[in-house]
């Protein structure tokens, strides 16, 4: 599964600081995470933008119901599908292509 950060929670969490991740409890993360409820040892990409060559972080992870923490991102009271980071399997922090590059001779 994959789904899309922003980058203040991206280096956060690359930086091992912001230990959980939150999606709302709407219909487009029901049929994606309800499955995977209390389980243990799931992997899910996150990037930080919608194109191709975005910065990615592969993590493993467990999903549960639950609320969050204010300062990494949750509503007070709010009830989450919290993401919890066990660890990070593999990060790719840069683009991968430079396609806008501008080549000075």
């Amino acid at each position: 599964m994959t789904f899309t950060i922003n980058k203040k929670w991206f280096d956060l969490i690359l930086s091992g600081e912001k230990k959980e991740e939150y999606r709302e409890i709407k219909p487009f993360y029901n049929s994606r995470l309800k499955l995977f409820l209390n389980k243990k040892n799931i992997k899910i990409r996150l990037k930080n933008g919608y194109k191709k060559d975005s910065p990615y972080i592969d993590i493993l992870c467990s999903i549960s119901l639950g609320t969050g923490r204010t300062a990494w991102g949750a509503e007070p009271k709010k009830l989450y599908y919290v993401l919890k980071i066990k660890k990070i399997l593999q990060k790719n922090t840069t683009k991968i292509s430079n396609k806008n590059t501008l080549n000075i001779h």
